[in-house]
């Protein structure tokens, strides 16, 4: 009898659990989106330049996959627009140099409330250089032509470098908020800090930087629909 109790007893427990686990299951969540917003970027030289805020768009495509409550992970897609612009100070000189990728940042999604939520996201991101474009107010080749340009006190050689390193790669990290519309749509607003690692410039012992990697923020608004 009293087996048959102990037999009893064991499978009550293990139903609960059971019946415990499948309330607590979180049901997947996959979703797709867009989202675009605008770059704010400069490039960390060593030795240093002297420059202001690039300003550029970036825009893409997102995928998202939650399992866990309060976890989850994005793949994206996005074409950026990093680089930039030297500071010539009081000289009436101006230069930008903007520099175009396509990139793929994979994140971990980390987020918190129901209907509004409030979210963090951080991982890799590589990033693939497809080409760029500059602006000045002069002939870059032919500073040593123009008498008042201030070569003294700064660099001047990245002016005239060509980007050999094709391949970027970094970390992101940002927060942000998002808003459901309904059960299958919302919106996302999100700052984001991407930290370069890889440099556009060659930089061995004998070039002219040590470093040339790049930092960014960006400003992004995004759209989700919930497709499972």
């Amino acid at each position: 009898m009293s087996r048959v109790l102990k037999n009893m007893a064991f499978s009550a427990v293990f139903l609960s659990a059971g019946v415990s686990y499948g309330q607590a299951h979180y049901s997947s969540n996959v979703a797709i989106g867009v989202k675009g917003g605008v770059d704010f970027s400069q490039v960390f030289f060593n030795p240093s330049v002297q420059q202001k805020i690039c300003i550029g768009m970036t825009g893409g495509v997102m995928v998202r996959y939650i399992e866990e409550n309060h976890f989850g992970l994005i793949a994206e897609l996005n074409f950026a627009q990093r680089g930039w612009v030297e500071n010539f100070e009081e000289a009436p000189y101006n230069y930008s140099r903007t520099l175009n990728y396509v990139e793929l940042p994979v994140l971990a999604h980390i987020y918190f409330g129901r209907r509004g939520k409030f979210f963090f996201n951080a991982g890799p991101q590589i990033g693939l250089f497809l080409g760029d474009s500059t602006k000045a107010n002069f002939d870059p080749r032919n500073m040593a032509s123009l008498p008042d340009f201030p070569y003294r006190n700064r660099m001047n050689e990245q002016m005239l470098m060509d980007v050999t390193q094709k391949f970027d790669y970094g970390i992101s990290a940002g927060i942000g908020g998002e808003f459901n519309l309904n059960k299958k749509n919302s919106i996302a607003i999100e700052a984001r800090f991407y930290y370069g690692l890889g440099n556009i410039f060659p930089s061995k012992r004998a070039d002219t930087y040590n470093a040339s990697n790049q930092m960014s923020v960006m400003a992004t608004l995004g759209y989700w629909f919930r497709i499972k």
